[in-house]
């Protein structure tokens, strides 16, 4: 193509980066927190001042051309220096710490999320919380696009370059079935494929997980209901309704219909999650450490507090990770 020279911008590079990964200018401006039309001037802008066509926007999915291919990997590489320039320049003069965006699944909503907010602000006695409470995918997209710190979310995937990570816990996910319903002793999967499943919604990465992994076991389950609510599920599935495979995380938070519900491993191969506080490397200094050391030892500790004969399956199905 043949145009007028500009000006190449860090944030017409990150947008294109974005929409590289994303396959989808849409879910690029989603990602970003911009617009589609903000998106497209920017590769617009972005293409004029390399004098290169880098998409073929009108391909579903947006598909990059030779030269976007070949600018792709110099895009991940500005970004990177870009990223570790600001983790240096905030290591080298930045004040105490007063604002922290902290992003944290709905699964610690209602027990841990205020019990590690309470701990922390005797640590970060200067600083002002704000806090996020969403899904893990929702999570992540905040954390891509700046405008969340550090989240406590399910790890999904290898982690991006510019990011530290570290483990919490990993739950093994488990079935939920009406209590009493199921036959002692008989095999269970042989009657679950006889009820509908309540199933967690696939729009989210939770529900996505245990839809691939049911593929994978050739299982064709029965669904009527695709719900994004925990507490919904499980009150479903304690009237009756049918039966549901979430992880434990979800079962805590949900205590009062437990009394409805009997817990079981699954009767196929395991499935795991793992949950791991992510944030952007160096930017924080050991902040995120010390969230995520903190956050251990609340779980450990409130998982001491269990009455272990109310909820056999737990000891087995969550594992909090070792203090590093």
């Amino acid at each position: 193509m043949t145009g007028s020279p500009g000006r190449i911008t860090l944030w017409g590079i990150e947008v294109f980066v974005a929409t590289a990964e994303e396959r989808s200018i849409t879910a690029a401006a989603r990602r970003l927190g911009a617009s589609p039309s903000a998106v497209s001037q920017q590769l617009t802008n972005l293409e004029a001042a390399l004098d290169a066509t880098l998409l073929f926007r009108s391909a579903r999915p947006v598909t990059l051309t030779p030269a976007g291919e070949a600018f792709r990997r110099r895009a991940q590489s500005i970004l990177n220096e870009a990223a570790q320039a600001r983790a240096e320049l905030a290591v080298a003069d930045a004040p105490a710490l007063t604002r922290l965006r902290l992003g944290v699944i709905e699964d610690f909503e209602a027990d841990v999320t205020p019990r590690l907010l309470t701990r922390m602000s005797d640590v970060l006695s200067d600083c002002r919380f704000l806090l996020e409470t969403g899904a893990s995918h929702f999570l992540h997209d905040q954390l891509d696009a700046e405008a969340l710190d550090v989240i406590v979310a399910a790890e999904m995937g290898a982690p991006q370059p510019w990011a530290e990570v570290h483990p919490i816990l990993t739950e093994g996910l488990v079935v939920a079935t009406q209590r009493g319903s199921i036959a002692p002793g008989a095999d269970l999967l042989a009657q679950l494929k006889t009820r509908p499943m309540v199933q967690y919604t696939t729009r989210h990465y939770m529900g996505r997980l245990i839809d691939n992994h049911l593929e994978q076991q050739n299982l064709r389950l029965d669904h009527r209901f695709e719900l994004d609510s925990y507490h919904a599920i499980l009150a479903l599935v304690g009237g009756g309704t049918g039966w549901t495979i979430l992880p434990p995380l979800a079962l805590l938070r949900a205590r009062r219909l437990m009394s409805q519900l009997d817990i079981f491993p699954l009767p196929f191969a395991p499935l795991s999650r793992r949950i791991v506080l992510t944030a952007r490397a160096g930017i924080l200094g050991d902040v995120p450490s010390q969230i995520a050391s903190n956050l251990r030892a609340l779980l450990s500790a409130m998982a001491a507090e269990i009455n272990h004969s109310d909820y056999p399956w737990l000891a087995d199905s969550v594992k909090i990770a070792p203090d590093a």
